[in-house]
Order: structure tokens, then C-alpha cells, then sequence
């Protein structure tokens, strides 16, 4: 009787411990996640939103363990501007100059390796695909409770949007940096 009681007590370990680092995946609320962009120029700056169309986070235990998502490109809205400006930036940014969204109507992040930072911080590397052209980026991101946010900051050039860089010959005051920032604010 010992000896059984000893091999349940052994199988109830194991089964807790096979369940605590076991994976699970946490769909992404798409609707309740926020992506804000800003886009800087000599002469100020631009803002808006981006959403989401799916995503999804990974966990070993409560450690994040990957995540894919995919934005909606057609859906860039500028929130800092009205009116006929308004229309001009986002048509702008829809076009073939920007983010040709007729042709490539979604990008996608795909997490590849994680590192822990500190608690709840995790450093990321992912494949980010804009226009059909995927390159590795790093950036931290915080994971809490049901939330988990980033701050990314991306070099359009390297995903062939080179329209008023200064690096492929704008003229300073009419330039738009390379880098644009997307602040990222997920639910799950």
C-alpha cells in the first residue's frame, strides 16, 4: 500500500511539473490591441494607428516563449491631421511609395528567439516582413497578467521605402527618417 501510494504521489509530481512548463498558445484580442505608428521629418512629425488582423502569444509555463502576428496594412490611419491632409497622408502612406498595400495588404512579425531581460521583460528577436521583404529585429518587450507591450523601432529603408530618405538622396528640409516607431499594445 505504501509502495502504491508512493507511485501516485510520484506521478501527481510529475504530471504538475509537465504542466507547469507545458506550452500554450493565447490568442491576441485584436480589437482591444492597440498599434500606434509615428513617422518623423526635419519639419516635425506624423501619428496614427495600424490594427492588428490576428496574432497570437506563446507561453512555456508563464514564460514567453513566441508569437506571430499579422497587420492589416490597409488599415493605416493618420490621427494627427484632417480633412483633405488627411486623405493626402494616408493615400500616400497606401501607396507604392510607402507600404504599396494594394500589393502587400498585410506584414507580419514572427518571434524567433527570447531572452529574458528581467522579470516580466523579455529581449526579442523576430522576422519582420513589410512589402514582402523579411529582416530580423530586436526590441524588449513587457509581458503582464493578460497585456504585453513593446516599443519598435524600424528602419523603413530596409524594406525598400526609400521615398524622401536622406541616405538615397533627399534634400534635408523635405527628408523623412529612415526610422518610423511603432508602440504596441497588446491583449490577450
Amino acid at each position: 500500500m505504501k509502495q502504491l501510494k508512493s507511485i501516485a504521489l510520484a506521478l501527481v509530481v510529475a504530471l504538475g511539473t509537465l504542466t507547469a512548463s507545458a506550452q500554450s498558445t493565447k490568442k491576441v484580442d485584436v480589437t482591444a490591441s492597440k498599434v500606434e505608428w509615428i513617422g518623423k521629418k526635419f519639419t516635425g512629425q506624423h501619428n496614427g494607428t495600424i490594427n492588428l488582423k490576428e496574432g497570437a502569444i506563446v507561453f512555456k509555463g508563464k514564460k514567453l516563449a513566441g508569437g506571430n502576428f499579422t497587420v492589416d496594412m490597409t488599415t493605416i490611419d493618420t490621427k494627427d491631421l484632417e480633412g483633405k491632409g488627411k486623405a493626402s497622408l494616408d493615400g500616400h502612406l497606401k501607396a507604392d511609395d510607402f507600404f504599396g498595400v494594394e500589393k502587400f495588404p498585410t506584414s507580419q512579425l514572427v518571434f524567433k528567439t527570447i531572452g529574458t531581460k528581467a522579470n516580466n521583460t523579455y529581449q526579442v528577436t523576430a522576422d519582420l516582413t513589410i512589402k514582402g521583404i523579411t529582416k530580423p529585429i530586436t526590441f524588449d518587450m513587457v509581458v503582464e497578467k493578460n497585456t504585453a507591450t513593446a516599443k519598435l523601432m524600424i528602419d523603413r529603408t530596409k524594406y525598400d521605402i526609400k521615398y524622401a530618405s536622406v541616405g538615397f538622396g533627399a534634400v534635408a528640409d523635405k527628408a523623412i527618417n529612415d526610422e518610423f516607431e511603432l508602440n504596441v499594445n497588446l491583449v490577450f
